[in-house]
């Protein structure tokens, strides 16, 4: 094996042995996420429940909007200008005033609008409105050090991060399972408690690098070395992929955190935590998928960069067999909730609800379609169409809110259809791209480019 051989193997493996690392900790932190809404199902009653869906929601949804782009771009520049032996300072500064001042823009316009927040949305809830701000501040934190971390390559911080994230909310609805704690606000204060524990590992990600700094990687033969004359780090540098990453996070969470908010809007506080538990058929999948979407992006462009007939049949047999692997367990899911789906979710998520077998037969339909259009997502990233791709999901986001604006069916039917509808046009527009490519050159992934890294880690965050 010549030397340039052996590289790429010992490289493969280490890229390997970290995307292990990283999707197994995504994974373990969506199934904490998964235990914290099942356990806080059973203790609280139907509204109080209902309170605790409807902020998630709204919190998740601001922190995607906010802060992913800045995520986004300090993980690559950092990565970047490691690989150049470039210093970071200036990034991370940058980037710390652009996240903070995010931050209290936010604060500022809550308080501005407290009333419209804190009564029509929490019920009058004074508690809850601080516990939506902090937890906002929270992950305005929590996300520059995943930033921090993600192009510092210190995936073994990054999943600590998330663990202690999903650990630290579990325990507070744990405390009330077992009667330690009592009542709503007790578990709410586990959507703030999580990205604050997680920020423990931050004195640890700092002192690791300034014991260990990052070395400027080694040119092959006949590439250029390390440059000295990197952009300077701003939001324009790169702007473009982030906007589109930034697109399909928004869509995302308006698919899977838009259905609470839509039935709380028409029915109130209870029918917010219904229609989030029936999503639960949909969301627990996607969580374990996240472990096959963050190592399948990489797959894919590596096979789409090294090109030929071999690799090109590999590409799409890649992406036929991980939608046929869908395609079987969303089927499986569909006999399952017709069978047993009320009874099931009952037990899971306790008595308080009574369960449609059609509602949950449309959101297991809708999972495989989603899950699909997101194998083909990879597959268009991987290509270099993100703009493309963004473009399937925004469409078909919007399209989602319109039908949940009309006066079809009750709200609940009306999102379970518009889940369903929406999984199924944008899995067949992502297909088109997919196989009718006309990739832009500003879209384009390098294998082990920071511009990979910034889409393989933006493709597994839905975990949360």
């Amino acid at each position: 094996m010549t030397e340039e051989a052996s590289g790429a193997t010992g490289a493969a493996r280490a890229y390997g042995l970290t995307a292990g690392v990283l999707t197994g900790a995504l994974a373990a932190a969506g199934l904490l996420t998964y235990g914290f809404f099942a356990l806080a199902s059973h203790s609280l009653d139907t509204d109080e429940y209902g309170l605790v869906v409807v902020l998630w929601s709204v919190v998740f949804v601001v922190v995607s909007v906010l802060f992913r782009p800045v995520e986004q771009l300090l993980s690559r520049t950092i990565a970047e200008r490691d690989a150049h032996g470039q210093p970071i300072a200036q990034a991370v500064r940058i980037a710390g005033l652009i996240q903070l001042g995010l931050a209290a823009v936010f604060v500022v316009a809550a308080f501005a609008f407290r009333g419209p927040i804190q009564d029509d949305l929490l019920e009058g809830q004074e508690f809850l409105f601080y516990v939506l701000v902090g937890a906002v501040t929270a992950f305005a934190a929590e996300f520059f050090a995943r930033g921090f971390l993600a192009g510092s390559r210190r995936f073994g911080l990054f999943s600590v991060l998330l663990l202690l994230d999903g650990c630290g909310r579990l325990g507070f609805a744990l405390a009330v399972a077992v009667g330690i704690a009592h009542g709503v606000d007790a578990v709410a204060l586990g959507v703030v408690a999580g990205p604050t524990l997680s920020l423990a590992v931050v004195p640890l990600a700092v002192r690791a690098r300034h014991r260990h700094p990052p070395e400027a990687a080694s040119p092959a033969p006949g590439q250029p070395g390390p440059r000295a004359d990197l952009p300077e780090f701003t939001l324009a540098h790169g702007g473009g992929f982030a906007a589109a990453v930034l697109v399909v996070t928004l869509s995302e969470q308006i698919f899977l955190n838009g259905g609470p908010l839509f039935a709380r809007a028409e029915e109130g506080a209870a029918a917010a935590g219904f229609i989030f538990n029936t999503l639960m058929v949909a969301r627990a999948p996607v969580v374990l998928f996240q472990a096959v979407a963050a190592s399948l992006l990489p797959h894919l462009t590596r096979l789409r960069s090294t090109g030929g007939e071999t690799n090109e049949e590999a590409f799409r047999l890649s992406v036929r067999l991980t939608i046929t692997v869908i395609a079987a367990l969303a089927a499986v899911a569909v006999v399952v909730v017709v069978a047993v789906g009320p009874e099931l979710m009952q037990l899971l998520f306790g008595d308080k609800f009574t369960y449609d077998r059609l509602g949950l037969a449309l959101v297991a339909a809708a999972m495989g379609f989603y899950l699909s259009a997101a194998t083909l997502n990879q597959a268009a990233l991987a290509q270099g169409q993100a703009r493309r791709a963004a473009a399937c999901w925004g469409a078909c986001a919007v399209g989602f809110i319109a039908w949940n604006l009309t006066d079809a069916f009750d709200v609940f039917r009306r999102v379970e259809v518009g889940y369903l509808g929406a999984a199924v046009v944008l899995c067949l527009l992502l297909y088109v791209v997919y196989r009718r490519p006309r990739p832009l050159a500003e879209d384009s992934l390098e294998p082990g480019s920071a511009r990979e890294l910034e889409a393989r880690l933006a493709a597994a965050d839905e975990a949360g």
